[in-house]
């Protein structure tokens, strides 16, 4: 699995959503990002392009690292500055609470091995007033699909390098105490159904106190 994670699959992603559908949908999900920008799970960048001029700085999160080469010739060409982090042990964000304007994850949500700390973090770094917004594929709503992708999950993750196809975004952003301002749900044209379902919206902190409590539940779950 080594060289088929660290250099076969990347190329197949990239190359897969890279397409002008991929690249459109992009380009409107990521209109909300504005002023100080995180990103996590930054893939090969083909998010670079499609950030506005409301974007001063981009600071990325990839918990490895993806065609470097192809990924240091996008940063090149972004109209902003863009800082490169990794993942420690911890699994812990290296930054301060309430550090940025907006946080962004497209495609992520589903290959996070502990998806709900992980929210937990994106809240914490999010200013009171932020916005995460969010482009995700995960369960269907329609029964018979979802269950169709709880048999086909596991080897999902296996083709796909972890990634999941059965998590239910929606509820997932929710439980982490975010409030959903906005949410689409759609298919991807002429793509299986069980791949095919997708989430797009934004979400904002909830109450004072939910928030105090997701930090320190997140804090406790982080800690290596």
């Amino acid at each position: 699995m080594g060289l088929y994670s660290s250099y076969i699959f990347p190329r197949v992603l990239d190359w897969s959503l890279g397409t002008s559908y991929f690249q459109n949908l992009r380009k409107e999900t990521l209109e909300p990002a504005k002023g100080s920008v995180l990103e996590i799970g930054f893939g090969t960048g083909l998010n670079l392009p499609h950030y506005s001029p409301q974007v001063t700085k981009l600071t990325v999160v990839e918990p490895e690292r993806m065609l470097a080469s192809r990924v240091a010739r996008r940063i090149s060409k972004a109209h902003m500055p863009v800082e490169q982090f990794q993942l420690d042990a911890s699994r812990r964000l290296p930054f301060d609470d309430d550090s940025f304007d907006s946080v962004v994850t497209t495609l992520t949500l589903c290959s996070i091995a502990d998806v709900s700390p992980a929210l937990a973090e994106i809240r914490r770094v999010l200013k009171p007033e932020g916005r995460y917004v969010f482009l995700e594929h995960g369960r269907s709503d329609d029964p018979r699909v979802a269950k169709r992708q709880d048999f086909f999950n596991p080897v999902q993750k296996i083709v796909a390098c972890g990634c999941n196809m059965n998590r239910p975004i929606d509820q997932l952003i929710k439980d982490a105490g975010f409030e959903i301002a906005t949410l689409e749900r759609f298919l991807i044209p002429d793509a299986p159904r069980v791949l095919a379902e997708m989430y797009r919206g934004i979400a904002e902190q909830g109450s004072e106190n939910a928030t105090k409590a997701q930090r320190h539940e997140g804090a406790q779950r982080c800690k290596p």
